[in-house]
């Protein structure tokens, strides 16, 4: 497997804008989307390089907003970083969406464009169509003012915590007491973090509120009738509609949440209770102590090097780029963003991997996750256009879900002891099976939003209430704590900051297992499909991407219940190991 010759040299090379050029406001940039407007093209070699240029373009603008957007998450009390990238939504971006709207007509209406027919050159122009047809000048300040006020979830979230044993800490950090053997004291902590939350739950309903409110003009200004039918354009989904994800949802529901009842019983009668509570769900049920794979971003980046390496030495190069590059930020702090994520740089090619980690298993799955995304930004960093880099969220989670999964089989760099390897994986796959149907009910739960654009906050939260309800089991009792399921879908940040990004999990997901039950059969072979698939970018369509990895592109009933099926199988070995 000839990979190591994607490993080339990181240094940033330029070739239409000057390497000095620093972006301070629309001016910088201005004459360059001039040039790119006015440049006769005259050969199709001529079409190439003026997509070449304005490429190169589009990858110094990405890198420059994604610093931005990381300085901010990173701390979220610096003043100097949110006015930053607030300056870039409400002041430069604006001024490049009319230019960008421009330049794709351009292409589009060059007599050239017939003469090319590089592969991946269908992808990106069905893709630049669709941007046409939806794109209005009306929308550019709505967008301007919808980011900075998506960025408010952030700082919202960034200021949330809890004092514990006198300790004032992040509800990241507070969320390892659930897995504390003293229920009395999980309890309390759970109590803690929920009231936490809730305190500021009419503050998050106001502003999803104005969300809604200016997702739905945009929409309507486009030409839908609402915000879910403008996203699935905006979002380029040619390869599957609304329909499909019905089905995935009703799927899940039928095939999913039989075993979550099984999985919920089992923890039951392993822990001895009358009945299960909210804080009793990420306890290790045999009644040891939770499990600590890593103490601190050191460590972690060190055993997650080993352990990518140990499948691949490539993989694992990949990893250590960014700790030498130093594009990781992982330990949780008071005054970071919530969450985690991969944000790819396509002028150097190497991307940052953003976490809250306390040392946690979860922590462990986040960033063998976020490394699967590293590994995919690495891969593609060579393809020639951006748009070919810019892969759907259905191939970008495949990356790292499939990631989660494949280095499982090597997580014995984090645990030297084969019984705590074995609840780690335990625990993954049991959490694989539990995160299912909440993905289903955040994606159900969108398409009713924004299918009923005028709901008061009741209704959300009734609607809430009925959805989430199809996607729990009655096995764990919220009697007394009704608001902790009421309100749960305010800590989705997806909800708030990138809308109609989550169902790509649950897809993603599906593929991610059927990879893994191939890896298990035949390592070598499924690796080497895995990366053959990741160096596709977007190159060709979602189906043709799965294919490549071996798997399929399919979130049926009868294929969610083979893959669930194989999972529980798979639980059912580790029990007996």
């Amino acid at each position: 497997m000839n990979i190591e010759a994607t490993v080339m040299n990181y240094e940033i090379q330029r070739n239409y804008l000057p390497k000095q050029l620093s972006i301070t406001k629309w001016e910088d940039l201005q004459p360059y989307y001039e040039e790119l407007l006015k440049r006769e093209i005259n050969s199709a070699d001529e079409l190439r390089q003026w997509l070449s240029d304005r490429s190169e373009l589009e990858s110094v603008l990405q890198e420059d907003v994604a610093w931005r957007y990381i300085k901010m998450s990173c701390d979220t009390t610096n003043k100097s970083y949110s006015e930053s990238f607030n300056y870039y939504v409400s002041t430069i971006e604006p001024n490049i969406s009319p230019y960008s709207d421009k330049l794709n007509k351009k292409l589009l209406s060059s007599d050239h464009l017939k003469e090319i027919d590089d592969r991946g050159m269908h992808i990106m122009l069905r893709s630049i169509k669709k941007q046409v047809e939806i794109f209005r000048e009306e929308n550019i300040q709505l967008f301007a003012e919808l980011q900075q006020k998506e960025q408010n979830f952030a700082t919202i979230a960034g200021a949330m915590t809890v004092e514990v044993d006198g300790q004032e800490i992040t509800l990241q950090q507070a969320s390892n007491y659930l897995r504390e053997t003293d229920r009395a004291k999980r309890q309390d902590v759970f109590q803690m973090i929920l009231s936490r939350r809730l305190k500021d739950k009419v503050e998050l309903d106001d502003l999803f509120d104005e969300l809604l409110k200016l997702r739905h003009q945009i929409a309507l200004n486009a030409g839908f009738e609402n915000f879910r039918d403008y996203m699935f354009a905006a979002l380029g989904r040619f390869d599957y509609t609304k329909e499909d994800c019905f089905e995935f949802h009703d799927s899940v529901s039928k095939e999913l949440i039989p075993l979550v009842r099984e999985i919920h019983l089992k923890r039951k009668a392993q822990l001895g209770y009358n009945e299960l509570k909210p804080w009793d769900l990420d306890v290790d049920p045999s009644g040891k102590p939770a499990l600590v794979p890593f103490h601190g971003q050191a460590e972690l980046m060190e055993k997650t090097i080993k352990c990518f390496s140990s499948l691949n030495k490539f993989l694992g190069s990949c990893m250590g780029t960014l700790k030498d590059m130093k594009r990781v930020d992982l330990d949780s702090r008071k005054g970071k963003a919530p969450g985690g994520f991969n944000y790819p740089l396509y002028e150097s090619g190497v991307p940052f991997i953003f976490m809250n980690s306390s040392n946690s298993l979860r922590d462990l799955v986040t960033i063998v996750h976020e490394g699967g995304h590293a590994v995919h930004s690495i891969l593609t960093r060579n393809l020639e256009y951006v748009e070919y880099k810019s892969t759907p969220s259905e191939v970008a989670e495949l990356a790292s879900m499939g990631m989660e999964l494949i280095s499982m089989e090597k997580w014995d760099c984090f645990f030297d002891d084969p019984e705590e390897l074995r609840r780690a994986k335990t625990q993954h796959l049991e959490s694989i099976l539990t995160s299912l149907p909440w993905i289903a009910a955040i994606d159900k739960f969108q398409h009713w939003i924004y299918t009923n654009p005028g709901h008061t906050k009741s209704d959300r939260k009734d609607a809430w209430e009925q959805i989430i309800s199809q996607f729990t089991t009655s096995e764990v009792s919220y009697e007394g704590y009704e608001d902790a399921i009421s309100y749960s879908w305010q800590k989705q940040l997806h909800l708030y900051q990138v809308p109609f990004y989550y169902i790509e999990y649950g897809m993603a997901q599906l593929g991610a297992i059927a990879l893994w039950k191939n890896y298990i059969d035949n390592p070598s072979n499924t690796l080497e499909q895995y990366i053959d698939a990741l160096k596709l970018g977007y190159t060709e369509d979602i189906g043709t991407i799965y294919k490549t990895a071996g798997i399929k592109f399919d979130f049926s009933r009868s294929y969610i219940s083979d893959l669930a099926g194989f999972v529980k199988q798979e639980v059912e070995k580790q029990a007996k190991a």
